[in-house]
């Protein structure tokens, strides 16, 4: 296949990639799984912007704090910076953020936030913002979605990207000459136990960036979130959103006591409730949602209360038992301001990028935020740089990539447990 830009993922960043690109060039977006199975969909709880500037001090200090002083400055500043203009977008792409009776925005509260700036829709945010951008994209004449087809390679030539190697459900190789690559492949929850991500997020980009020389950064930094919903089934594991404790739940022992501040950042959160798990010797704590009214919980968070409805916990009624899961990717493929990558042609977007917005702990939703922002300046300077490549045909041989799936876990594995251990 050949095309102008093949963009690898279709969550937010992706798909707002696509859609700030030129109308007349040809883009190839293909997806590892279904076209609504990313980790944009999940997101619940909001997304982040300056309400004034007024604000902004305030913004920019959470951020900093959130992520223990280690965030890039430069990139924390554009990303406040341009969420008006994000919001504006979306708002045109027909999202529908919560807003009161005179039409103006519903602000919530999260962790680690000093005041409440965060936009919602109920508690499906992701879904809402994705969905919509997905139908936007599907609409452009010069966009191809392409489902079930995992990226395997890139392609590189005289030092540069030229495309990307990869194979359908059936396992039929095909290789998509470009002159621009986006790699917007989302996470690494498939390589964990215990994940919100979805299983087929393994960190696919990190493997092959390793392979090319590609340039990482932090990729030690791994979130994980305080409050997911206990289960002994397998698969990913149910979040219960920030948010929640944002509007007052609590979080108690195994006697029924409250033992910490809800709304500290994650990882001090998630620390007391691993502790409180060891000192109760049991593999659950308990969120009570008792302090926020039945009617709140029904209206704001409808979703979560059905999902733990359907695993025997009405909220309104009985605390839940919750534990922390893996959650977000701070470290990643290391990216400048515009997103784009160590290698010539080659762009890295969404959780699978690492800018330094977030340091070493992500605030609450700042991630669909930062991945709209830096996706939009990556198509930006695309646009403006534009050069064609040659786009020859590039033969795949037989079994290549036969044991890619067991050789890139691995691979990520271990370059995450050498960046852990040198850093102890």
């Amino acid at each position: 296949m050949k095309t102008d830009i093949v963009i690898a993922g279709c969550g937010v960043s992706g798909l707002y990639a696509a859609l700030n690109l030129p109308r007349d060039r040809k883009i190839v977006i293909v997806s590892k799984d279904a076209l609504d199975k990313s980790d944009s969909f999940l997101a619940q709880g909001g997304i982040c912007v300056l309400k004034d500037e007024s604000d902004y001090d305030s913004y920019f200090e959470d951020t900093m704090r959130a992520g223990h002083y280690e965030n890039n400055k430069q990139s924390v500043d554009i990303m406040i910076r341009s969420s008006q203009d994000v919001i504006s977008d979306l708002e045109k792409v027909g999202v529908r953020f919560t807003k009161n009776e005179k039409g103006e925005f519903v602000y919530t509260k999260e962790g680690a936030h000093s005041t409440p700036r965060i936009l919602f829709h109920e508690d499906i945010t992701g879904k809402e913002i994705t969905s919509h951008l997905l139908e936007a994209v599907k609409k452009l004449d010069n966009v191809t979605l392409i489902e079930y087809f995992t990226v395997v390679d890139i392609i590189e030539k005289d030092g540069e990207c030229r495309g990307v190697i990869g194979h359908n459900k059936n396992g039929e190789m095909t290789s998509i000459a470009a002159d621009y690559t986006i790699l917007a492949t989302g996470g690494i929850g498939g390589i964990y136990t215990n994940s919100t991500n979805y299983r087929h997020l393994t960190g696919d980009a990190l493997a092959i960036a390793l392979k090319h020389n590609v340039k990482l950064q932090h990729i030690d930094y791994i979130q994980i979130h305080p409050t997911t919903l206990f289960s002994h089934k397998n698969g990913r594991r149910f979040l219960i959103s920030e948010s929640v404790r944002g509007e007052g739940a609590i979080l108690l022992n195994d006697k029924g006591e409250r033992f910490t501040d809800e709304l500290q950042p994650r990882d001090v959160v998630s620390q007391a409730i691993w502790e409180q798990m060891e000192k109760d010797g049991k593999p659950h704590v308990w969120l009570s949602m008792k302090p926020i009214s039945e009617k709140e919980i029904k209206e704001h968070f409808p979703n979560i209360y059905k999902h733990c409805l359907d695993e025997g916990y009405d909220v309104t009624k009985e605390p839940i038992p919750v534990v922390p899961s893996q959650h977000y990717f701070m470290g990643g493929i290391d990216v400048d301001m515009y997103s784009k990558t160590s290698m010539d042609r080659l762009y890295a977007v969404g959780e699978t990028a690492c800018n330094g917005v977030h340091g070493k702990n992500r605030l609450a939703s700042n991630s669909l935020l930062e991945s709209l922002v830096f996706a939009k300046r990556a198509a930006k300077q695309i646009t403006e740089t534009y050069t064609e490549t040659d786009k020859k045909e590039v033969l795949v041989p037989d079994g290549a990539y036969k044991n890619y799936k067991r050789l890139y876990k691995t691979a990520v594995r271990t370059a995450i447990e050498k960046e852990q251990k040198n850093n102890e």
